[in-house]
């Protein structure tokens, strides 16, 4: 009997857990996890505390690694491969290997997407420049991390009051930043009954942070 081809692109959270599920599931079947990026599985809420130097060592950061996947779950795993495009009629990916730009392609039985979300950038200008990041990868968090050592910013805007947001804001508040926050939605959280996002509003004051909303149009927090 043929061997299941199993692709999974994405190798963050999403995507390891659902090759680690996959192989527990089929001993037999070939696993590929394909992730753009260099690392895999690594804390994505952390990664602000690692700016702020609450979590001392990048490595800190990482759950695992390829090659532990190799060895523990028999899963080939290629980091710095770049998916670009879907068959689905011929049942094939093509990729880019961002080392040596070589392109290639990979057929499959099966196909878990597990790219995750991108970073909403508001379409403003500045977004360009040198000092606005995005903060959604361990890449990301080497980009910021080298121009605030470089830099020692300090005043810090964060665009999005979610939970990467808060976190963000926390970390420069405890790095002695000047810390605004600006948030879409008329509270921080948007998970929380508006009662409960009432108190992190308060929090924020609190500490020093300015918080800006649509409702509000002004420096500070609403009640």
């Amino acid at each position: 009997m043929r061997r299941v081809k199993l692709i999974i692109i994405g190798g963050v959270a999403a995507g390891a857990s659902a090759a680690a599920k996959a192989r527990r599931c089929n001993e037999d079947a070939e696993i590929i996890m394909f992730e753009k990026g260099q690392d895999i599985s690594y804390a994505t809420c952390g990664l602000p505390y690692y700016l702020s130097g609450v979590i001392a060592k990048r490595d800190d950061l990482l759950i695992t690694t390829g090659e532990f996947f190799k060895r523990r779950f028999n899963i080939d795993v290629r980091t710095g491969h770049d998916v670009q495009r879907i068959d689905r009629r011929a049942r094939k990916i093509h990729f880019t290997d961002l080392a040596t730009g070589a392109s290639g392609e990979e057929g499959y039985d099966k196909l878990i997407i597990a790219t995750g979300a991108s970073a909403i950038v508001p379409p403003v200008p500045g977004v360009d420049l040198p000092f606005v990041f995005a903060l959604k990868t361990l890449e990301d968090t080497d980009r910021i991390f080298d121009y605030t050592k470089r830099s020692e910013p300090k005043h810090v805007v964060v665009v999005g009051g979610g939970l990467v947001g808060m976190e963000a804001a926390e970390s420069f508040v405890v790095g002695r930043a000047r810390v605004s926050v600006v948030e879409l939605m008329s509270q921080v959280l948007t998970f929380l009954d508006p009662e409960m996002a009432v108190v992190v509003h308060h929090h924020l004051g609190e500490k020093g942070v300015d918080l800006y909303r649509p409702l509000s149009f002004r420096r500070g927090f609403q009640y």
